[in-house]
């Protein structure tokens, strides 16, 4: 099978999955994500061996910027106006998506939620089901993995970096992260634990230099929380300035090559797996079944999976195959 990059709509960029069947499923995949977001690479894996198993016709449109919702709306857009069987959409705005998605729904387009979701769910958008992780949970369960590697005495200055402010992924597992770290506070009402939000974005360049000047007048740091992968790159600031692994304890989510090296290094020590094969894999199932059965699609959580530096040897060759 041959597999293509080509150009998608004026805003963004289509990967091709291979058409195994001219009376197959004709899919569309909306992300908010640009190719150079390793993450995606494992979730297109997921969808292209999907595709060919059930004979999908499939394209998995990317924004040509990291992270533009508008890139993302008018994509969308345009694969409404393709009129596919299906819509898989990162839904990472709670407004930015309704009108169109509503407007795919009513005309018999099934669409589904994948890997972001609207913060109220079914309540907040039309789509049909929701295939991804459970944000909340997932931020909660960082910050407590990570609170085992707290020093156990003296002030604690924790650090929660937002990378896209008024996302819904970000956002939530944000407040995850804080609820957690709320309630550990009130737990260790003894000493000092102060909590601090900061806008980190979604670029490892950038997120290395916003939270680097952060640490520069904050060296008292105990520990950052990324709600992404771009924490690698504070690592590799922290290595740079030969600052030791766990003076300043790091986690975040997705397990990318760059947060696999830096856990090697032992500068991160826990990050979260959302499972990305699964959820390219498992929504183009559902699209399948509902057209071929009649059966409706379902909410399915791809997990909260806490990952150590013990797991990066398995992890990595999982990785070679593109499953992980």
């Amino acid at each position: 099978m041959i597999r293509k990059l080509v150009a998608g709509t004026a805003l963004g960029l289509t990967l091709m999955a291979p058409a195994a069947s001219a009376e197959g499923l004709n899919i569309a995949f909306i992300s908010h994500s640009s190719a150079s977001n390793t993450f995606w690479q494992a979730v297109k894996k997921g969808y292209d061996d999907a595709c060919e198993k059930v004979g999908a016709s499939c394209q998995l449109i990317l924004t040509q910027t990291e992270g533009a919702v508008e890139q993302a709306v008018a994509n969308l857009q345009a694969a409404i106006a393709s009129r596919p069987d299906a819509i898989f959409v990162a839904i990472v705005d709670n407004n930015a998506y309704d009108n169109l998605i509503k407007e795919a729904v009513d005309s018999g387009i099934l669409v589904l939620a994948v890997n972001g979701d609207d913060s109220e769910g079914a309540k907040g958008n039309a789509r049909k089901a929701f295939i991804g992780q459970g944000f909340s949970a997932a931020g909660y369960s960082l910050a407590k993995a990570q609170s085992e590697n707290f020093p156990k005495e003296g002030p604690l200055n924790l650090v929660v970096g937002v990378n896209a402010p008024g996302q819904t992924w970000s956002e939530q597992r944000a407040g995850g992260v804080t609820k957690f770290l709320e309630e550990y506070k009130a737990e260790h009402s003894d000493r000092e634990i102060n909590i601090t939000r900061v806008d980190s974005a979604t670029d490892l360049a950038l997120t290395a230099d916003r939270i680097g000047a952060y640490l520069n007048a904050n060296p008292d740091t105990t520990a950052y929380f990324d709600t992404g992968y771009w924490h690698a790159g504070v690592a590799k600031v922290l290595k740079d300035r030969g600052i030791e692994p766990g003076k300043v304890l790091l986690g975040g989510f997705d397990l990318v090559p760059e947060v696999l090296q830096q856990m090697q290094a032992g500068y991160v020590q826990v990050q979260v797996d959302q499972q990305p094969y699964m959820q390219g894999f498992i929504p183009v199932m559902q699209a399948y079944l509902w057209k071929t059965a009649g059966l409706t699609p379902s909410d399915v959580d791809t997990g909260q999976g806490i990952v150590t530096p013990e797991d990066v040897p398995t992890i990595l060759e999982l990785a070679k195959q593109g499953l992980r």
